[in-house]
């Protein structure tokens, strides 16, 4: 008698428990479901987890971006270092407020932006750096504001990715300059779509209130100003109550990733894999919150590439990803003049990294059935 079929499995799926569920229908019912008393306790609660350091939340990480942008001054003429290896949305803000991106290859091993290679493209018209946590992994905090403090350099951090992860210890977010996140559903925690920004003064996040909605300034009862234009980047209340719960459980989630991550090193860490010419990602169990686990495949030895895998994946029933397409090949920005070679470790990670998948719900078993489908997988399509 043939069993079940096993139900796909999705590279990721947020964890929504009953309890947040409950709570997003008591704030439908309220009446009020725009912003309101529940973002204030979510600003609150994000406020209490970074230190006391004044926090704003917003409806996506890339709207915290760009207002951290405003807040810093970046305008048009400025230049702005970051990484080629992220979501487009990195460099997209960057353009989006008149500035230009000026892009640094990656490290081949923690697939961050290389600080090695920061103060070579340090012009009289830098004002920031902008790095970014790939899938979790921190980038060097240390050495990253030693170089932003000798060149005089705001530091925006777009850690959409690093929610839960610290730096010796330390919070992502709980130091820093400006420092922001994202809540979208792929997250280690979610509000369905939203982000939040850390910030280092209630000047910044005074501003960043006038950014989040049209530039208003309320005094008194009735008292209405603009000395700015702002945007519409709001977070309703039915978003952050779902915040407020998965905030709750931020440490659980954590941990099992970290655990899941664990597993996969326990069976992918072998001369099998090795030899069919898998990297794996750095094993670091005590920084990163292991928001995606990635792995390097021998693509160029693969007739189809990387989609024949994922394409094989899928009809096994394994959902998979890639995070993330070099930036700088685009045609938006190959028409700002990059071109393929100018970062080749990036271009690398860019066509080779597939990111398998990992969330809280799944089970050690999970792990074991995507590891056997891989390796069914590249068995069947490596040319022997």
């Amino acid at each position: 008698m043939n069993s079940a079929p096993l139900p796909f499995l999705p590279m990721t799926r947020p964890t929504i428990d009953e309890d947040t569920i409950a709570g997003v229908c008591d704030v439908l019912r309220s009446g009020w479901i725009t912003s309101g008393p529940k973002v204030k306790e979510f600003e609150q609660l994000l406020s209490q987890l970074f230190g006391g350091r004044p926090v704003r939340v917003f409806n996506s990480g890339t709207a915290a971006l760009e207002i951290a942008l405003r807040i810093a001054g970046i305008g048009p003429g400025d230049e702005v270092i970051t990484t080629p290896l992220s979501w487009v949305a990195t460099s997209n803000v960057i353009l989006a407020g008149g500035a230009r991106p000026v892009f640094v290859d990656i490290d081949p091993f923690t697939r961050n932006i290389n600080l090695d290679h920061i103060e070579k493209a340090i012009t009289p018209a830098t004002r920031a750096i902008m790095p970014v946590d790939l899938a979790g992994l921190p980038v060097n905090r240390d050495r990253l504001y030693e170089i932003a403090g000798k060149h005089g350099l705001r530091v925006v951090e777009d850690a959409a990715q690093a929610f839960g992860s610290n730096w010796d210890g330390r919070p992502i977010g709980s130091f820093g300059d400006l420092v922001s996140f994202s809540f979208h559903p792929n997250k280690n925690i979610t509000s369905i779509e939203g982000g939040c920004l850390v910030m280092t003064t209630a000047d910044e996040a005074s501003l960043a209130e006038q950014y989040r909605l049209q530039g208003v300034i309320r005094s008194g009862t009735d008292g209405m100003d603009v000395i700015r234009a702002g945007g519409k980047f709001n977070l309703t209340d039915v978003a952050a109550r779902v915040g407020i719960g998965q905030l709750r459980r931020l440490e659980e989630f954590t941990e099992n990733r970290r655990e899941l991550a664990s597993r996969y090193f326990d069976k992918l860490d072998t001369p099998e894999f090795k030899s069919l010419g898998l990297r794996l990602p750095l094993p670091d169990f005590e920084r990163s919150n292991w928001h995606m686990f990635q792995v390097m495949l021998p693509a160029g030895r693969i007739p189809g590439g990387r989609a024949a895998v994922m394409d094989a994946l899928r009809d096994l029933g394994i959902g998979s990803g890639v995070h993330y397409p070099p930036i700088h090949l685009f045609t938006l920005y190959r028409g700002l003049g990059w071109k393929p070679g100018d970062f080749p470790y990036a271009e690398e990670a860019g066509c080779n990294l597939l990111t398998l998948p990992l969330f809280p719900a799944m089970t050690r078993d999970d792990v074991t059935r995507v590891v056997l489908a891989l390796a069914a997988v590249l068995q069947t399509l490596i040319p022997s």
